[in-house]
């Protein structure tokens, strides 16, 4: 029977994308909580780049990601709501080779517990594409606490169980 999980801890890389028309290096705490999270749960935030809420420069950020030999995966924090300019899972979705239903659905579940209602108006997602890992989370701090810490930091754990990512994700180059 071979072995299905891995005993060792597999350092993933991690791209984070900030989608907003108004946060800048200075003032992106949700990224920064995001690549200082990373790093300290011994991954590699490999790059940060933040993009204004335009379906195709996102579309363009994370097809760059899920395209080149480094990033593994790939955390987007904002557009995730409903006004016009949201449109973070509009520009991921069609990336998508598969979908997991189930981050959304665990996240507004975790989220109803601190905002109640106003949990339906998340439009967070997941999916692979080229086997990359991509989690669309909402653009506030806490939502991308909430995400890592209850969900995202353990799928990203080779070592989790029953079951995790880590080991279903592309391999990186050596030189990358």
């Amino acid at each position: 029977m071979s072995k299905v999980f891995n005993d060792d801890f597999i350092k993933l890389n991690v791209s984070v994308l900030t989608v907003s028309d108004s946060r800048t290096e200075e003032n992106d705490t949700s990224g920064d909580f995001l690549v200082e999270s990373i790093n300290a749960a011994g991954h590699n935030a490999v790059e940060k780049k933040i993009v204004v809420d335009n379906i195709y420069k996102i579309r363009e950020a994370l097809s760059t990601w899920i395209a080149d030999s480094r990033t593994q995966v790939v955390i987007a924090t904002g557009g995730t709501g409903f006004t016009e300019r949201d449109s973070t899972p509009d520009a991921a979705v069609p990336l998508f080779d598969k979908t997991i239903d189930g981050f959304g659905e665990l996240f507004r579940q975790l989220s109803y517990e601190t905002i109640g209602t106003s949990t339906i108006q998340s439009r967070a997602v997941a999916g692979l594409a080229n086997d990359t890992l991509i989690f669309c989370v909402p653009g506030s701090t806490n939502a991308c606490r909430q995400a890592w810490e209850q969900i995202i930091q353990q799928q990203l754990d080779s070592r989790h169980r029953p079951c995790n990512f880590a080991l279903r994700l592309k391999k990186v180059d050596a030189h990358g």
